[in-house]
């Protein structure tokens, strides 16, 4: 009996540290949007770029720990939605309008509080309608590759000594497409259904490793192509989407049509 206990309370234990892992890499998430909005009111967009950037892979990392160890809860999943807001919403509102929105007066922090209030509608629409959409699809821009876009574009700038002053209102207009693009009806790939650890053709395993090599030889400029082929995907992939799902129910109907006729 003792030792049935035992094994009991050791399972607990484990549970208790299986909910705390998620929930401390959700905690550093926003400790990096915090720490990205402080970096950018000292002017330092670079380093609050980079915050957003790690914030991000944060993000990621503690829904896929959670579900790896089945300890999902809706304690962590609204944590995990505050901590988002502050980090892909706060942050690279203040940032954008810090670094070149600023000499646009109040158009420019109007575009920086309309990304706030999209990712918060963006957000929460995902939490309503989770498990009720395909898994393989995000409805509209997600909020992480939208703050995303913003970070490497600063670092894309940087690069390229562009001075964003002489160029505020390309800047303004990025900013209101990426709101516009995380409410819209627009279907992004989610890449859930790519496994890590499963076989995969050698050719892409061999894409994948020159990726990562441009990545970590240039990484300003390919973030930033990665980002913006992810942002466009959706308007141009979810036309043909409609149309494949359209033909799809067609051909599903005259199946049953021929099945159903005498």
């Amino acid at each position: 009996m003792d030792q049935k206990q035992n094994r009991t309370s050791q399972r607990n234990r484990i549970r208790k540290g299986a909910y705390l892992l998620p929930n401390l890499c959700t905690t550093m998430n926003m400790f990096c949007g915090f720490y990205s909005i402080v970096a950018a009111i000292d002017g330092n967009y670079i380093t609050a770029a980079y915050a957003i950037l790690i914030a991000g892979i944060f993000d990621n990392l503690d829904g896929k720990i959670a579900r790896a160890t089945r300890s999902t809860s809706n304690f962590g999943v609204e944590f995990d939605s505050l901590a988002d807001l502050l980090s892909f919403g706060m942050a690279p509102g203040i940032m954008m309008y810090l670094w070149v929105l600023k000499p646009l007066g109040r158009i420019g922090w109007l575009a920086g509080f309309l990304f706030v209030v999209c990712g918060a509608l963006r957000l929460a629409r995902f939490n309503t309608r989770a498990g009720k959409s395909d898994a393989r699809f995000f409805l509209g821009l997600p909020i992480p590759a939208a703050a995303g876009m913003t970070a490497v574009t600063v670092m894309f700038c940087h690069k390229f000594g562009v001075a964003q002053q002489s160029y505020p209102f390309i800047f303004l207009v990025l900013l209101y497409g990426l709101s516009f693009l995380m409410v819209s009806t627009i279907r992004y790939s989610s890449f859930k259904k790519i496994a890590l650890f499963s076989r995969m053709n050698f050719n892409v395993l061999v894409g994948a490793i020159l990726v990562l090599i441009f990545i970590a030889a240039q990484p300003a400029i390919a973030l930033f192509l990665l980002g913006a082929a992810y942002v466009v995907s959706g308007p141009l992939l979810t036309p043909w989407q409609r149309r494949r799902a359209r033909r799809l129910r067609e051909e599903a109907s005259e199946e049953e049509d021929q099945v159903s006729a005498p």
